[in-house]
Order: structure tokens, then sequence, then C-alpha cells
């Protein structure tokens, strides 16, 4: 896995023994590919014979496993799967990506982690292909500028999972891609027989009992189900620093304390913020959206909120700041309450909503009148427009030169988020 050394200083500060737990895995994944036999190229390069399937074997196993346990995790409330970093898919860089990837495993008879492995080993194969590897990605690096539009956009799908693909709940599709695995350990065994002359008598039995053990834990994820957006709501605890000082929250805690509500004007400097990657989530249904909307935001009505879960958990960027927008502030908080549960990073609510808004910057536009008596509807607009003209509107989009020296209390603090890691034998 590949995390910023800023991130691992900051586990490491919180908790000291954390460097000594990064030592023990890295060097029981070393050491487990090495017992495997995937330090040896011909090893290697023999499932493409179909005469040792090792690799495949040992692979599916790990991820089956790692699978089933990941899982039950979730479905006991331990772990929370949106904070578990799913690598984006971009399908036609991924495609090449693979193409190149499998070409080079068959010519070399290493991928990049098990190089790794041959070359501490001493074995001058492995050192080779490992000096190859550095020098294509110093290439790539070189190259990159020439094509990094295409393999940034082409076919990008954003954050997809098997349950979304197959619109399954998780527990269905753990217990299909077990015996899935299952099936290809067994035509793997029956492709050793036929092509590498192997006897399959010799094979020790209690791999049967270790593929029983499997399915009962996938049928056990189906059993335990998903926790639910109450549920996780209920968890909920965010950092936030208070006179110098790192505490934890609750969801509750941080709304009754107001450090997730931002004043009109600290969402103006912050759309002139380019330290931030500000994205505006008006979740007012689209009739209101383009009756009048702040310039740059984006509309996902509230009921519409979990069919856009996976752009927002797509963001990658630490610096991502999320605000979201509604007439009042009931919308608003109903959405952020769901969104928090699901761990959208950085959100925060703009205070008294668009009316708000455009009580503090509305002056520039006198055709936007007040209505004359309160309406009393929860969340409602207090104004009357003359037409649905969205951020046509002046105070939409207010003059940074004019309210240069506009003052606020300061709300937004960066949370820490998931980072990327790398997959596979990589």
């Amino acid at each position: 896995m590949n995390f910023p050394l800023s991130y691992l200083q900051g586990v490491s500060a919180e908790f000291p023994w954390s460097y000594l737990v990064f030592l023990i895995i890295g060097f029981g994944f070393g050491f487990t590919l090495e017992m495997s036999g995937f330090g040896n190229s011909k090893k290697l390069a023999a499932q493409f014979y179909f005469t040792d399937l090792t690799v495949l074997k040992v692979m599916f196993t790990a991820i089956v496993v790692g699978m089933v346990l990941i899982f039950s995790a979730v479905g006991l409330g331990v772990l929370d799967y949106n904070l578990v970093w799913v690598n984006l898919t971009y399908l036609s860089s991924g495609l090449l990506g693979g193409i190149i990837m499998g070409v080079g495993f068959i010519i070399g008879g290493f991928c990049p982690g098990t190089s790794v492995v041959s070359a501490s080993t001493g074995k001058i194969d492995g050192m080779i292909f490992l000096l190859g590897g550095f020098f294509g990605a110093f290439l790539f690096g070189e190259t990159e500028q020439y094509f990094t539009n295409w393999y940034n956009n082409s076919g990008y799908y954003g954050r997809v999972t098997l349950m979304d693909f197959f619109n399954l709940p998780t527990g269905w599709v753990v217990l299909l891609v077990v015996l899935m695995a299952l099936f290809m350990f067994w035509g793997g065994e029956q492709l050793e027989r036929i092509f590498g002359k192997r006897n399959l008598a010799v094979e020790p039995k209690w791999r049967y009992v270790a593929a029983g053990v499997l399915v009962l834990f996938a049928v056990f994820v189906i059993f335990l189900g998903t926790p639910s957006n109450e549920a996780k709501y209920s968890k909920v605890s965010l950092p936030r620093t208070v006179e110098e000082e790192q505490l934890k929250f609750s969801a509750d805690e941080m709304l009754k304390n107001g450090f997730v509500q931002i004043s009109p004007a600290e969402l103006f400097k912050t759309m002139n913020d380019d330290k931030l990657v500000l994205t505006i989530i008006d979740v007012r249904p689209e009739a209101e959206y383009n009756l009048f909307h702040i310039n740059r935001s984006i509309n996902m009505p509230a009921n519409e909120l979990s069919g856009h879960l996976k752009e927002l958990l797509s963001r990658t960027d630490p610096n991502v700041v999320n605000v979201l927008v509604s007439n009042q502030d009931q919308l608003a908080t109903t959405a952020w309450k769901y969104l928090v549960a699901e761990s959208v990073p950085n959100l925060y609510i703009l205070q008294g909503g668009i009316n708000n808004w455009i009580s503090v910057f509305g002056e520039t536009d006198p055709e936007i009148v007040l209505a004359g008596t309160t309406i009393e509807s929860e969340d409602a607009l207090q104004y009357i427009f003359p037409a649905a003209l969205g951020d046509r509107y002046e105070c939409a989009d207010p003059s940074p030169i004019e309210f240069e020296n506009i003052e606020f209390a300061p709300v937004i603090q960066l949370q820490i988020k998931r980072d990327k890691s790398g997959g596979g034998c990589g």
C-alpha cells in the first residue's frame, strides 16, 4: 500500500507502535510470497503453460479471505466500507495497462511485487526485472504529459464495486465470488493434472475443509447484512481542533456546537480560494434550483443523494470542501446527516441557506424582492424572483472586489481523508 509520509507520521504520532505493525505486515507479505515460490520466475511463468497454477490459487485465496473478513467486519459494524479506498475504474487505460503488464509478466516472469521478492533473495533475473520496472516508471513520468488527458478521462467510471455493477446485496456478491474462486481452484487443479501431470491424490484433504469454512463465512455475511445509514450515523466521530487541542465529537455535537455551519461570507471567500477544491451541493428540488442558485453549485436533490454517493466518495483531493445548500438549514442538515454517515469528508452547511445568502449579497439585485409575509413552510424561499434565471442574478456570483473586506468567523477545518493504496501484487 502507498501512503503519503504525512499520513504515516500522523498515524505514528497517535499510535507510536504503528511502524512496528507496518514492518510486520510488510515482512509477512514478502515472506508469504517467497514461501509460495513467487520469487522463482520459472514457477510464475508455469501458470501460463497450465502446469503450475500456484499463482492463481494463492492470489484468489488472498482475495476471498480478505473479502470475507472485510465484509464480516462491515456487517458487525466494526469497519466502514466507505472509508476503504477502492481504486477508481478507468476502463480504457486499465485494459491497456493490463495488457502491457500481462505481456511483461509472460516475458519477464515477474510482476512488480514478485520481482522485489526475487531481487531481495539475490536472484539476478529479479534484479534486472526490477531495474526495468524503474526504467519504465521513469519513461512514464517523462512522457505522461502527452497522454494524461486520455488515461484520466477515457473510460472513467469512478468508484465501482461488484455490488454496484450487479445491483446485488453485499452478502450475495461475497458468496458468488467465493464460489467462483472455488470453481477456479478446481479448474486450476484439473489443468495441472492434464498439462502438468500432477497427481491430485496426494494433495492435502484439508483444502476441502477450508473451502467449506469459506462458504460458511460467506453465508454468515449474508445474514449479517450491512448497517443502516441511521446505525452508521450514531457511530460517527469527527475530529475538530478546539483551542489548539485535537478533539473528537459526535455528529450531533458537531451540529449543536456550530462546527459545520458556515456563514455566507466564509462560503464566498472559499469560492475565491484557489488552495481549496470547493463543491457547492444544492440539495433543493430542481425547480427551486433553476429559479435561483449560487454560481458553480451543482444540483443534487436530497432525495437523490444515494445516487450521487459513488461520485462524492471518488473525490481523491485532500483539500476538497463540500458545502450543502438549501433554502434554510433544515433540508441541508438532513442531507448532511445522511452523507456524513456515509463517510463523505469535509462536509459543511451554508448557515441560513439561500435566504441568508441573498440577505447578505442581494442588495445588488433590486429585482429580487423579500416576500411581504413570512412563508411558514419549513425550508422555504423567503424571496420572490421575477424569472427563473438560476445563477444569472448578480448576487449569485458576488464581486470579489466589492466584498473583499467582508468579515467572518472561520469554521472550515479539513479532515484527514482516506488515501489511495496500491492493489494486487504491486
